[in-house]
């Protein structure tokens, strides 16, 4: 077995502890549909790819234009600031037709802003905008610090969400202390983050029902392009883990398996950033020293605590792939007219070396129906050599 690979083997009897998946999901496809533009993501088939490898269908969920921006954190972030600043100001944020209440974005943002509540958070790009284009539909100041090897395209990006961007040196998770500590000072700043860390969970958990529309998305979508055949695999980017727990969570839920039978669940991470692998080999949640990536959005030294509960008992599969197989992905999505960020396309490449190296051991045959989450849209980065 190739040491880019790790198979968890209990993860197969592994079952969600998650309750109530539905009725959360519903909730959220509710509030998704009250932003400015609301509209399904594609579910993109690579019917070359899957013939290539022997497969049945592989199929890529392209979140490169998510409500205008050119990623999936929007699902995460906007789910998750409308709950923490509703509970901030005392009130109740649930949404949709069976709870039966509701509070718009604008009267959720008036009710911000006098009571003076500005919004804080830290990013490697897609999520600190996400966060900060919903400050921009509640009409709250935002603060995003990032870190200082940030391209100046991404930190104008930011800024061109209204953001004021601080700029510290060190990676992602040295931002952490920073922003906590800042919070902490100034009661009217709410800190707005996806990765879990001590107390801190109650946000990052919404995060994780954000991406529940993506998910009930492409489980309809799958259906539909397949004849009725449902997902047997899942690849998703790791990061910190909040999606890759969200999916995990998603495909191994009692809910699912009893409606669409079992599916594996496949993880990838940059091989300078793979805490997950790192984690898994040694038995507990470990910290690494994460070098430097074309992944920005997975360059992660530590797992969200919330998140690794979950994927060490429900990944089947860690996988990390290195810089130069994720750029050739996005050539190759790029040559089959799907324009992919080096995220996302590290799904593709994930999938290359589980057929080269795991195939058999995770079920992939001609029968299977592989779900690839292109979790970012194109953009600037320096070319591997």
């Amino acid at each position: 077995m190739s040491k880019a690979i790790y198979l968890n083997p209990e993860s197969r009897t592994w079952t969600s502890a998650r309750k109530s998946q539905a009725g959360t999901s519903a909730q959220v496809l509710s509030f998704h549909r009250t932003l400015p533009d609301y509209a399904e993501t594609p579910l993109r088939p690579l019917p070359d790819l899957a013939a290539s490898l022997g497969l049945g269908h592989v199929l890529l969920k392209d979140e490169s234009a998510r409500f205008g921006l050119p990623a999936f954190k929007i699902l995460g972030a906007s789910w998750a600031v409308y709950r923490a600043v509703a509970a901030r100001l005392g009130l109740l944020a649930d949404h949709g037709a069976e709870s039966g209440v509701s509070i718009s974005i604008q009267d959720l943002g008036a009710r911000a802003k006098n009571a003076g509540i500005r919004l804080l958070t830290a990013t490697e790009g897609n999520c600190g905008r996400a966060v900060a284009r919903m400050a921009a539909y509640l009409g709250i100041p935002v603060r995003v610090y990032v870190p200082g090897f940030m391209t100046e395209a991404t930190r104008a990006a930011i800024r061109g969400e209204g953001a004021e961007v601080v700029v510290r040196d060190g990676c992602y998770d040295e931002l952490i202390p920073a922003v906590w500590a800042e919070a902490e000072a100034d009661g009217n700043m709410l800190l707005v983050l996806d990765v879990s860390f001590g107390n801190y969970e109650t946000i990052p958990s919404y995060f994780v029902e954000g991406y529940s529309t993506m998910l009930a998305e492409s489980e309809r979508q799958v259906l539909d392009v397949t004849g009725g055949k449902p997902a047997t695999h899942a690849i998703v980017p790791c990061g910190a883990g909040s999606i890759a727990q969200a999916v995990t969570e998603h495909f191994k839920s009692a809910e699912r398996s009893e409606r669409l039978g079992p599916a594996s669940v496949v993880a990838v991470e940059p091989t300078t950033a793979a805490c997950l692998m790192a984690s898994l080999r040694a038995g507990r949640s470990v910290t690494i020293d994460a070098g430097d990536t074309i992944c920005c959005g997975m360059n992660c030294g530590t797992l969200s605590t919330t998140a690794w509960p979950v994927l060490q008992a429900g990944v089947d599969a860690s996988v990390v792939v290195e810089d130069a197989e994720s750029h050739r992905a996005v050539l190759e999505l790029r040559d089959g007219g799907v324009l992919a960020g080096p995220c996302g396309a590290a799904t593709v490449a994930a999938l290359r070396r589980i057929c080269a190296d795991a195939k058999a051991d995770l079920g992939l045959d001609g029968n299977s129906v592989v779900v690839l989450y292109c979790t970012e849209g194109p953009r600037e980065y320096e070319i591997p050599t």
